[in-house]
């Protein structure tokens, strides 16, 4: 009988766990940490119709509110401990998907608030006027959400939020590292120098000014190679006369004449792009896009690629620059 008794006392587990944070927000994780002195099985349930059975979770609560947490230990009725964790509502802030933020990537950030009682909220994006490191895509900084990118690599890029909920206020600000990123670029050479403008999708950086450049001291559109044939300019001029200088790329020809054409490589189905003089183009076989130059500054758009040379695209400005009389795509990511 002693030594029975010993051995029930030796079986004896003190049940017990603990939560940390103690006063947790709703959508905050909840980490419980198991204190029994013994077991093998465990079976955790969280008040809120969640459960787990490892030996120590982790749960977020949705929303606030008092919960009873139980724990049972290898399944036995008598190793139980239930305590109460109450949950409070969630500090009005704002979000992103993305935790690495680059230059000219798009992003979306989105206030995050705990609203159950369908108060009346209203948002303000805060951009001061000197905030030249974050363009908005939405020009509407009143919703919820904030799209745009930014535009120049930062260690701190800070972003501001006023929520106004049941009348009270609430102003959350969030800093993000901001980083650079390599692509390739167009090379620009004006009566004032030559520049770098980095190209980035849809959009571009503001043109930097260079050290002279050999892919713009090279000859740009008077001698091309295509195909194992090197076309002269003087060839080229025999089937369109008055041609000032071209590029040729999957079987069509991009010409400035008076103003800038493109055509079959044969010379069939010549159609106009720009009717404006045209003192520079290059083609970026990287991007497949054609830039050239007119007297309001440089442009750009994709590669034609029908046959009859139709195309619907429109161009786009790249930037405002005059008097730019070379231009060079680099596929060197820098």
């Amino acid at each position: 009988m002693t030594v029975l008794c010993v051995l029930m006392a030796c079986k004896k587990n003190n049940v017990d766990f603990s939560y940390a944070p103690t006063e947790p927000r709703a959508g905050e994780t909840v980490k419980f940490s198991n204190l029994s002195s013994s077991g093998e099985e465990w079976e955790w349930t969280f008040g809120d119709g969640a459960t787990a059975t490892i030996k120590s979770p982790s749960h977020a609560y949705k929303q606030p509110g008092t919960y009873r947490v139980i724990l049972k230990v290898d399944k036995r009725a008598a190793w139980t401990k239930t305590k109460e964790i109450t949950v409070y509502d969630t500090i009005p802030t704002f979000v992103c998907a993305d935790s690495v933020f680059s230059i000219y990537n798009d992003y979306t950030f989105e206030a995050n608030i705990y609203n159950p009682y369908n108060y009346e909220v209203s948002y303000l994006w805060v951009l001061p006027l000197d905030m030249d490191y974050f363009t908005p895509t939405d020009e509407d900084l009143t919703s919820s959400t904030l799209k745009g990118y930014f535009t120049r690599p930062l260690q701190e890029a800070p972003i501001w939020l006023c929520i106004v909920m049941n009348g009270d206020t609430t102003y959350v600000e969030k800093s993000f590292e901001v980083q650079d990123r390599a692509t390739n670029s167009v090379l620009l050479r004006t009566t004032e120098g030559d520049f770098r403008q980095r190209i980035f999708g849809a959009r571009a950086e503001e043109a930097k000014v260079i050290t002279k450049s050999a892919l713009l001291d090279a000859e740009q559109d008077t001698v091309q190679t295509y195909n194992g044939h090197t076309f002269t300019l003087d060839e080229v001029a025999s089937v369109f006369p008055g041609v000032q200088g071209f590029h040729i790329s999957n079987r069509k020809i991009y010409y400035r004449a008076d103003g800038l054409w493109v055509a079959n490589i044969d010379g069939a189905n010549p159609v106009q792009i720009d009717a404006s003089d045209c003192p520079a183009m290059t083609l970026d076989t990287k991007d497949n896009r054609i830039y050239w130059a007119n007297a309001e500054g440089v442009w750009y758009m994709p590669f034609v690629g029908s046959d009859n040379n139709k195309f619907v695209t429109v161009p786009v400005l790249l930037n405002d620059m005059k008097n730019v009389n070379k231009i060079a795509a680099d596929a060197e990511e820098k």
